[in-house]
């Protein structure tokens, strides 16, 4: 039985990866922090995965965590993800998405040189790059955030010329129902939700027009742990290549619910959201950045199974599920 251990199992990556490693028959460690608190995202799981308490910034803490795991394959999704919380702790951003990685591939050198390590890289690191972008276009982040990121890619790259086997996955935007609620995805659905349960205050957001790539996260754990089954470590882009605007995800998100326009358009989005300068990222642009992933295609096999209407569509249920139960509760 191969063992795995995922730093950032509480998380969104972490845990649909955990439930699809466990459905290959894999042993799972996962590594939290003691002030994650009860687990939510791993209730379903929770007595079939083994949890142990770390910090990125600890490596006595990874040592340990390592030490217990001995595992075959290591996951680096743990890290600090908001761009924009990056401005403020840009530091704390690097000592954990770069400290933290150059710990864990120092203690699987060390220790079990055999292991293999997938580390989560961003398509931040492309910055305001327009149009399709693969494995080789140049990296320009344009936040502490990006340029962690970039790094630690880089850290991925030194290791791997030093012998281990290390990839990195180059990671577009990944939503799902379990993203936290601080992120734009989510902010939408669950405004569109709290819509149909009768709430009419607008959503105050900022650019409309920033585009992304959005797939569903589940999907994207499939590639990363293909990633780890090849002969040769190869860094790989996954995304679905297609881009999308704030409004475009608003619009779809607002014709699901009931009392929504029952289709999406663009032109009713003042029904439901304000502008608020005061929330446009520095350094954002309308650019199409999208995923060029057809190196993931043709040699992992994969490709996203949920298409971005499903995606806002499965987002907005769970959350107007949610709301109901809250509301039928009191």
């Amino acid at each position: 039985m191969k063992k795995a251990l995922i730093t950032g199992v509480a998380g969104q990556d972490g845990s649909y990866l955990a439930e699809y490693l466990l459905s290959l028959g894999y042993q799972v460690f996962g590594l939290v922090r003691r002030e994650s608190g009860d687990l939510p995202r791993l209730r379903a799981i929770r007595d079939r995965i083994e949890v142990r308490y770390g910090d990125m910034r600890d490596e006595a803490s990874l040592n340990a965590a390592f030490q217990q795991a001995w595992p075959d394959e290591v996951y680096n999704l743990a890290g600090q993800a908001f761009v924009p919380a990056s401005w403020e702790v840009p530091a704390e951003t690097i000592e954990v998405n770069v400290g933290g990685l150059a710990r864990l591939l120092k203690i699987i050198e060390k220790h079990k040189p055999f292991t293999r390590i997938f580390q989560a890289s961003s398509s931040g690191m492309f910055g305001n790059a327009d149009g399709l972008c693969n494995e080789d276009t140049p990296l320009n982040p344009t936040s502490p955030y990006g340029t962690s990121k970039m790094f630690a890619h880089r850290l991925i790259e030194v290791y791997r010329a030093r012998g281990l086997y290390a990839v990195s996955g180059i990671l577009f935007s990944h939503e799902s129902p379990r993203r936290t609620p601080q992120m734009v995805t989510r902010k939408i659905t669950l405004a569109a939700a709290a819509w149909a349960t009768g709430e009419r205050t607008k959503l105050k957001l900022g650019n409309l027009q920033a585009r992304r790539d959005w797939g569903f996260a589940g999907d994207f754990v499939k590639a990363m742990h293909a990633m780890l089954q090849q002969q040769t470590p190869k860094d790989y882009v996954i995304g679905t290549g297609e881009s999308h605007s704030v409004a475009e995800f608003i619009a779809e998100a607002f014709a699901v619910v009931p009392g929504g326009r029952g289709e999406a358009r663009l032109d009713a989005l003042a029904d439901y959201v304000e502008v608020d300068p005061r929330l446009v990222r520095y350094g954002e642009a309308i650019a199409s950045l999208r995923a060029d992933a057809g190196r993931a295609r043709r040699q992992l096999g994969w490709r996203p199974e949920v298409d971005f209407p499903g995606l806002v569509k499965m987002m907005v249920e769970a959350d107007l599920a949610a709301a109901m139960a809250s509301t039928n509760a009191t």
